[in-house]
């Protein structure tokens, strides 16, 4: 009898992937329980001095690293998911290039003590409905029809970020030395200075944006087969994407304009929440980007604090990482 051949079984073929051979519901468990630690310990650990003091310190630091988590996150898996791109994130089309152009437009017009005075909530609004208005008139090179849109907003982003830099160092370069010294301390995400009262805002912004992401997750799964399978399955494509759109540039305005720019924290966390979901469904893709976030923000200033014992920006490092994943996924992308 001829020889019958089989399909080897599932386990073998997952063999060569062992990070998939976790059940999510198991990878969300310890995600979970990871992050509740790492919080914990972020709390407790060195706690010397007045406690109370020290405790409500941290606690605001802690709720700026998860809000930025869950911005951060949510926004760059709803952006990948609407493109239909890995590579793309709502930061790298120009946002962190016009977070850097308002502040040293404000210093530079009204002064480093003007900025340092200013009331946290109108500063903070400013920026947010700039950034937010940024994002509106770029998106909109989605809509111009053809495959290539995608690719002229990239480019579009791009450019436009390159000019903001470039129009920015041109005033840092006119502005007075003590005013750039305090305008460099805004280039990187710092989690030290936030404003109790800017938490609580963007606390209610960036909850109630979470929970139309997660009613939205079944149609996210929908709109990750393409835009035809969309809309033949009967999801309102042009409507969703609109919307999904409007809530990147929302979450990654307020996550920008509270702690400053994080530009390839987003790809980071998204592409390892890849690597650890089996079947891609965003009912698990959500809340693990979410942890996955959470436990590298804390957990990385953690290590970074108490282990290492170094005062630089944990931006800094993810930025750097983020970066070298970036381009490792651009090339492995053009060498297929």
């Amino acid at each position: 009898m001829p020889e019958v051949l089989t399909a080897p079984p599932p386990v073998a073929r997952r063999r060569g992937n062992p990070l998939r051979k976790a059940s999510p519901r198991l990878v969300l468990m310890v995600l979970a329980v990871a992050t509740l630690i790492a919080i914990a310990l972020f709390m407790t650990v060195d706690l010397k001095g007045a406690i109370g003091y020290a405790l409500k310190l941290r606690g605001i630091r802690v709720g700026a690293m998860l809000l930025v988590a869950i911005a951060v996150g949510l926004s760059t898996l709803m952006f990948q998911t609407v493109t239909s791109n890995r590579l793309l994130t709502p930061s790298i089309m120009g946002f962190d290039a016009l977070y850097l152009l308002i502040q040293t437009s404000l210093v530079f017009t009204l002064g480093s003590s003007t900025l340092l005075t200013a009331a946290p909530a109108l500063k903070f609004g400013i920026e947010v409905v700039l950034m937010v208005a940024f994002s509106a008139l770029l998106y909109r090179w989605l809509f111009t029809g053809g495959s290539g849109s995608l690719h002229l907003m990239l480019l579009v982003g791009i450019v436009i970020g390159t000019l903001f830099r470039g129009f920015s160092s041109l005033l840092q370069r006119l502005m007075e030395p003590s005013d750039f010294l305090i305008l460099q301390d805004l280039f990187f995400a710092s989690f030290n200075q936030v404003e109790p009262v800017l938490l609580g805002i963007s606390a209610v912004i960036i909850g109630v944006i979470a929970v139309i992401a997660w009613r939205l997750r079944h149609s996210f799964d929908v709109l990750a087969l393409g835009r035809e399978t969309a809309i033949n399955l009967g999801v309102d494509h042009r409507r969703t994407v609109s919307l999904v759109l409007v809530m990147c540039a929302v979450l990654v305005a307020v996550s920008t304009a509270l702690v400053g720019p994080v530009t390839f924290f987003g790809l980071l966390v998204v592409s390892i929440a890849y690597q650890l979901v089996r079947d891609f469904s965003h009912a698990w893709l959500l809340p693990i980007t979410v942890l996955l976030g959470a436990v590298t923000l804390i957990g990385g200033q953690l290590i970074l604090e108490q282990v290492f014992g170094f005062n630089t920006a944990l931006s800094i490092i993810i930025e750097f990482i983020g970066g070298l994943l970036f381009i490792y996924l651009l090339l492995k992308g053009s060498l297929k």
